[in-house]
């Protein structure tokens, strides 16, 4: 038996009711309240006042402990950071914790989501807006089923609707399933190869053919090397024979998409040693009659004299193929594909990024505004110096048009009746879905609704909420910058001493290529509230500031990252807003392994927690091969399942730091893979990192009845 304890947590995460009060606009609005995922109405009022500015000050949150609303001043606790009380539980943070897997829009223009449920041990449903204005949203997936699909292992889009045609992957067998919207009865069509051997992802409907074009990866011949490829999938009642071979050949696809006629099909394919973002290319295939692809041609990518990285392939209604590369000025801009020609020209070129890595399926950065112009009209979002924007383009007139909305970080775009479907998020408004309606020269948002949220009854919170603030910061490069948002220590309840600076946790996010950003999070919020500061870094090699911003890393993983995390702590102890003496680094993923990273190669940090973190591929950079130059406390949570960072990684650290006598602990989760996604396990892993700074080197109490786990050479 192993000498570490397997953490197994039955207690359930308590579910909030939902509660917001919003005050006024100059003109009358309403925002019904419900227990639990109603949508909240906010008509935007004609005014000269921004849209931005008029929710956000007509926004009253009351004092969250307690549920009530008060305006009196009250006397503030003097105590030391790190043992504030604050209603930001860990309970309130793991039941908050849900996720988007995907928006669409069906036949009768009613969205439909997917939203992952941590009370549902992180079952993934997909989800309809309700019939009418006050019900309840209407799941559905039949509880027996999960929409989720473990291609790529991130996986990402894993249903597509047509009409009132739904196909799914599900996620116990990795079968695709076609389910009529108000049928509960989902009938398999892809055959069963025995548990999740064969699997899809990102697929589109092909009315030509009645067939499913989708990306399919085959581990039967191999669990390590799969075959990837773009097949096509009969849609014909009764019939689950093994789909059809339409595209091959190379490491990785992406994004197949068919014309409107169905006679062309697009994708995105790159082989190793690349990543997408390092360099791919965009195909279009002629498909014949019979369903084959009779020819194909390279549209982007195919000239070596030329980096770039193409995405998001995606046909207009009148047939034009547009795209988003970073060719020419390193960022990633829209182009059309003139066919005649074989040509790709800009539609807009600006120094701001339009799309995102290719880590998981089924990124829809930018759809068509339904219009009788002759014109393209895109719906887009792109992102400049840390904020995202929502943008109008008109491919006529290459002009790019600013939409106001409350939103500063804006993911997935789809178009309705009307009206566009937009994900996004800002410092005070979680992960949500929004229905933004434009003028009708499209070029103002006039309604501004909210139909999903992830956090419904974050709000009430609000009191407590540390906004974040943007921060650029030398590296060790001269004349290079590098970027985090920094959030204070907030409660309205409590303040420490004058003398006493707080202690700072530095979060290192995922990729490496992801990016941190400006959004309310209620895992930062669980912190700060308790009086730590935390600070969000973007170090060299991640996303939002362009190609050469990004290229930063390219060879130098375990070094630029670990440099700037390092910078960005001295740069905030230099400008006296953290205690030098308590400084914590923590992350997932690529994120975990550079965390390690630090605490091995560098003196920076205190403590850290690892959460399914560690990398073998260069021998000199991997903390594991380096375990005695470790001289700190460190914490590390491991799922059983995950396929990315297996587990004997974190046990080879954990056992390795032992043996030197370090305080060190190692959790395992059961049922986990890469990434947590049950709210006991969630809450716990909150709680034990607190604990275990605190108990190491926080010099405080923490205010809450939390029972520490076992630490090696300590307890």
């Amino acid at each position: 038996m192993a000498t570490w304890a397997v953490t197994k947590l039955t207690s359930r995460a308590t579910h909030l009711p939902f509660s917001t009060c919003i005050s006024k606009f100059n003109h009358h609005f309403n925002k019904n309240c419900s227990r639990n995922r109603r949508r909240s109405k906010i008509t935007i009022p004609s005014s000269t006042r921004s849209i931005s500015s008029t929710i956000s000050s007509s926004l009253e949150v009351g004092q969250a402990e307690g549920g009530r609303e008060s305006k009196m001043e009250t006397k503030k606790i003097t105590a030391p950071y790190g043992s504030w009380k604050s209603p930001i539980t860990a309970d309130v943070v793991s039941g908050a914790d849900k996720r988007l897997g995907g928006i669409a829009v069906d036949g009768h223009g009613h969205l439909l989501w997917v939203e992952t449920r941590p009370n549902e041990a992180g079952r993934a449903v997909l989800v309809k807006e309700a019939d009418k204005y006050g019900d309840e949203p209407i799941d559905i997936t039949p509880k027996e089923f999960a929409v989720r699909t473990l291609a790529n292992e991130y996986g990402g889009q894993a249903f597509t609707i047509s009409g009132d045609a739904i196909v799914f992957s599900n996620y116990k067998d990795q079968r695709l399933y076609k389910q009529i919207i108000g049928d509960s009865s989902p009938l398999p069509i892809t055959p069963d190869y025995g548990g999740s051997l064969v699997r899809y992802a990102d697929g589109v409907f092909d009315s030509r053919s009645n067939s499913y074009i989708t990306v399919m990866e085959d581990h039967r011949e191999s669990s390590l090397n799969a075959i990837t490829t773009i097949v096509s999938v009969s849609l014909s009642d009764g019939i689950k024979q093994d789909p059809k071979l339409l595209v091959g050949g190379n490491d990785f696809y992406a994004f197949p998409r068919v014309d409107p006629k169905g006679e062309r099909l697009a994708w995105i394919e790159w082989g190793h040693p690349n990543m997408q973002w390092d360099k791919a290319e965009l195909w279009v295939g002629y498909i014949s009659k019979d369903g084959d692809i009779s020819r194909k041609i390279c549209v982007a990518g195919g000239d070596p004299t030329l980096v770039e990285s193409p995405s998001e392939p995606k046909w207009s209604p009148k047939g034009e193929l547009f795209f988003i590369t970073d060719r020419k000025n390193g960022f990633w801009n829209l182009y059309k594909w003139i066919e005649y020609k074989n040509e790709v020209v800009s539609i807009y070129s600006i120094e701001a990024e339009f799309t995102k890595p290719f880590w998981v399926f089924g990124v829809c950065s930018y759809d068509f505004i339904k219009s009788s112009e002759n014109n393209n009209l895109i719906a887009c979002n792109y992102r400049q110096s840390g904020r995202s924007y929502l943008g109008v383009l008109d491919d006529a007139q290459n002009s790019l048009t600013a939409v106001d909305v409350p939103f500063t970080d804006i993911g997935n775009i789809v178009c309705g009746c009307d009206c566009l479907y937009v994900e996004g998020a800002s410092g005070t408004q979680p992960l949500s879905v929004a229905k933004v309606v434009l003028d009708d020269n499209k070029s103002q948002a006039v309604d501004f609704s909210i139909m999903w949220s992830s956090s419904p009854d974050s709000t009430k919170y609000k009191s407590y909420f540390s906004m974040p603030e943007p921060i650029e910061f030398p590296t060790e490069v001269a004349g290079q910058k590098a970027y985090a948002y920094f959030y204070p220590p907030t409660n309205p309840c409590y303040q420490a001493s004058e003398e006493e600076k707080p202690p700072l946790l530095l979060k290192i996010h995922g990729g490496p290529t992801a990016e941190s950003r400006a959004i309310l999070d209620l895992n930062i919020q669980y912190w700060t509230s308790r009086g730590w500061a935390f600070v969000d870094v973007n170090h060299g090699g991640s996303t939002g500031y362009g190609r050469e911003f990004r290229e930063r890393l390219l060879g130098s993983w375990g070094i630029v990252d670990v440099n700037d995390c390092c910078s960005c702590a001295k740069f905030l102890v230099d400008s006296g807003k953290v205690d030098g003496e308590r400084l914590c680094i923590t992350g997932r993923s690529a994120g975990g392994y550079t965390t390690l990273a630090s605490l091995a190669f560098r003196q920076t940090f205190k403590a850290g927690a690892s959460l399914y973190g560690n990398e073998e591929a260069y021998f000199e950079r991997s903390p594991i091969n380096f375990v005695d130059k470790f001289s700190c406390p460190v914490i590390l949570f491991q799922g059983l399942e995950d396929k990315v960072v297996t587990p004997d990684q974190a046990r080879k650290i954990y056992t390795a730091l032992k043996q030197k006598g370090l305080p060190v602990a190692l959790v395992e989760y059961e049922g986990e893979q890469h990434g947590f996604r049950k709210a006991e396990n969630i809450k716990y892993t909150l709680e034990q990192q607190m604990v275990f700074f605190a108990r190491l080197i926080g010099n405080f109490k923490v205010a809450d009845e939390i029972t520490p786990l076992k630490i090696d050479n300590l307890d």
